[in-house]
């Protein structure tokens, strides 16, 4: 493995945030105290997606209780979760008058239900808040607990998002804590309750994975019956996370994304700079 931080190619280059829309969800955030992922996990995508006034909502606060190698956003042991914050979360989104609304969190291992109320609560505030608005959630393992599942499932998200990250090898080393058959097993789950599901997973690619490894991921994700499939290019946050083994050019990821096709699934984002909600409403409607 090497410890020199490689320099990114050009297709990973993008532009710096700017404009109105960018600028004015940047100070609604900042007004009702709210946490995003696009800033807490340094996605390169902020200046595209809050210039288009969408943004992916964090909630549960932004210190997260597992400390996977790949991810920016801070861990530790988190203060007491905001009763208010499904109500300010459902705010933003109705001041914003989106369709679309993604909503993810840290890991909360400290609670019992690893935060699935609250998950369920902000569903439910926003549908109440926001009409006719879909919403897709992207959610922590909650160790495997099915009852938490339930609990978040039976909100009705119109879609459930467990993202597995990388493949199976490589999660001792990158994601401590998690177990690769555990999220599986969380995503087959998800349409055990009688309640329509749609269920989305993804991969980031570059940290030391195999062709056929990411292959056989993708398999073992539509066995599981997961509807949607993202593969993007992990890059490397800090110096003191995994290092970028490898940068897959645009035509790999391009092979990469037939080959989910090719399985079934529903919807595929397959490029270098996807990340699990990039372009969310596009892939949940299967706009190719």
């Amino acid at each position: 493995m090497s410890n020199i931080r490689q320099p990114r190619p050009s297709w990973l280059k993008v532009k710096l945030p700017s404009g109105e829309n960018y600028f004015r969800l940047k100070a609604l955030v900042r007004d009702l105290h709210l946490n995003t992922v696009c800033e807490g996990a340094r996605c390169p995508n902020i200046g595209e997606c809050w210039g288009a006034g969408t943004a992916t909502f964090m909630i549960l606060g932004d210190v997260c209780t597992r400390a996977c190698r790949f991810c920016a956003v801070k861990t530790g042991l988190p203060p007491v979760y905001d009763t208010d914050e499904p109500r300010r979360i459902a705010d933003a989104i109705r001041t914003l008058g989106l369709r679309y609304a993604v909503i993810t969190s840290v890991d909360r291992d400290d609670l019992e239900d690893g935060g699935a109320f609250v998950f369920a609560e902000t569903i439910r505030r926003t549908r109440e808040a926001c009409p006719g608005i879909r919403i897709e959630v992207l959610i922590p393992d909650f160790r495997g607990s099915i009852d938490a599942l339930g609990t978040v499932v039976k909100a009705m998200p119109d879609v459930l998002g467990h993202n597995v990250e990388t493949v199976p090898r490589l999660y001792p080393r990158a994601r401590a804590g998690s177990n690769y058959r555990r999220s599986l097993n969380h995503l087959r789950n998800a349409k055990s309750f009688g309640i329509p599901a749609t269920t989305k997973s993804g991969l980031m690619l570059g940290l030391g994975e195999e062709k056929e490894e990411v292959l056989a991921v993708l398999k073992d994700l539509r066995d599981a019956d997961v509807d949607i499939v993202t593969l993007g290019q992990y890059l490397q946050p800090t110096r003191d996370h995994l290092p970028v083994e490898k940068f897959y050019s645009p035509p790999e990821f391009g092979d990469f994304g037939d080959y989910a096709y090719s399985l079934g699934f529903r919807s595929v984002a397959s490029n270098p700079l996807v990340r699990s909600s990039y372009h969310a409403e596009q892939l949940e409607t299967g706009i190719r």
